[in-house]
């Protein structure tokens, strides 16, 4: 298989989780909502890996409350809080330019029911334009949402300013952490809500969470109805297996951050460093603060997408967000922090995780610094 280098999509899953996933797949086979000893016992499993997410963020275990992963626990946010928005006059909702598409397109959803959508630009670096926000968070937003850490170009944005911002105004404060979670710190009292992902920090995939603040919880609504688990805002069965590795991975994350941090930064300078050696290549987004292990680079004269399928036997790249990726356009986020579109089409983004290698590094540098030249060759032929 080539190397990987995508960890931004996905991480590559934690061995420990996934022997957990697996084993709780044969010990704990049962409804984790009925009251025999077999429900009883995955019951206990669930609270476990609660308590584990929990530890991760620094919340309290009664705040979490489970989903099918980070898209779900968005759209939670913004549906199980319109009917509280309404009652409070509060009909605006503040989305930065650059949020995943889950959080726009959840917001959009509102915009429907009558909802105002503003936009928070960004700078050329990706970062909020605070003096823009200040004066597009107004007493009539209800929810201001941010996500910590950018899923394309890494950015991690000043997460105390814009929740000051938001709280002067009297909004809620919500941030996107599944680029985030496990990878850098973030201090839980600037927000009300938090997604979370655990496919992103090495757990399995289809599982993840929402934090709620334990004041605001009994004011929010559900997005599904039915059974009325995790305290009515999230029905139907929980899967246990999934809830156990994703608890795992979330402990795991938490204790192994440091080193992982320190030894993927290493790598990532030591490739971007090499990468930008490359004539016509520049690196996009904030260089001073970005999530450790993300590189998003456009080279002169080479399109994005063909440059990832020219890799695809070597190192596994995309050109941006794995729910986008089959779009044509060029990335959003790029065009949005005010980039060319022609060096929007050229970007390429390389995520690196806790399983790289230096080897794979060396090897990676090779390929793609091969693949550009043979690229622009191919280009002044035609």
């Amino acid at each position: 298989m080539p190397i990987y280098l995508d960890y931004h999509s996905h991480a590559l899953m934690h061995p420990t989780a996934r022997i957990a996933t697996f084993e709780a797949y044969e010990r704990l086979d049962s409804n984790p909502h009925s009251t025999h000893l077999h429900g009883t016992a995955a019951y206990e499993a669930v609270e476990r890996s609660r308590e584990q997410v929990a530890g991760l963020l620094g919340a309290r275990p009664s705040e979490i409350i489970f989903t099918s992963g980070a898209t779900e626990a968005n759209n939670l946010v913004f549906a199980g809080l319109r009917d509280h928005l309404v009652a409070k006059g509060k009909r605006t909702i503040a989305v930065s330019a650059i949020e995943h598409p889950s959080v726009l397109k959840a917001a959009e959803m509102l915009h429907r029911d009558g909802f105002e959508v503003t936009t928070l630009p960004v700078q050329a670096d990706g970062l909020i334009d605070l003096d823009a926000a200040a004066s597009t968070i107004t007493d009539n937003t209800g929810i201001v949402s941010v996500a910590a850490a950018n899923h394309e170009v890494g950015v991690l944005q000043p997460l105390d300013a814009i929740s000051e911002l938001a709280r002067a105004s009297g909004a809620l404060f919500h941030s996107d952490l599944a680029q985030a979670a496990g990878k850098v710190d973030v201090n839980l009292r600037l927000l009300d809500l938090a997604s979370i992902s655990g496919h992103k920090l090495g757990g399995p995939g289809g599982i993840g969470a929402l934090y709620v603040r334990r004041l605001l919880k009994p004011k929010m609504g559900p997005l599904l109805s039915g059974g009325g688990q995790e305290a009515g805002l999230r029905s139907g069965t929980l899967p246990t297996p999934l809830c156990v590795g994703f608890g795992i991975a979330c402990q795991l994350a938490g204790e192994e951050m440091t080193e992982t941090n320190s030894r993927v930064l290493h790598m990532r300078d030591m490739l971007l460093m090499e990468l930008l050696k490359i004539p016509g290549s520049k690196l996009n987004g904030s260089a001073a603060t970005r999530l450790p292990g993300n590189i998003n680079i456009s080279f002169d004269d080479v399109d994005g997408e063909a440059l990832t399928y020219h890799l695809q036997q070597s190192v596994s790249v995309s050109t941006g967000s794995t729910c986008s990726a089959k779009s044509l356009e060029p990335s959003p986020v790029l065009l949005a922090m005010g980039l060319p579109r022609q060096v929007a089409e050229s970007a390429i983004r390389i995520g690196l995780g806790p399983f790289t290698t230096d080897i794979e590094i060396e090897v990676a540098t090779r390929a793609i610094t091969a693949s550009v030249i043979e690229l622009r060759s191919i280009r002044r032929r035609a």
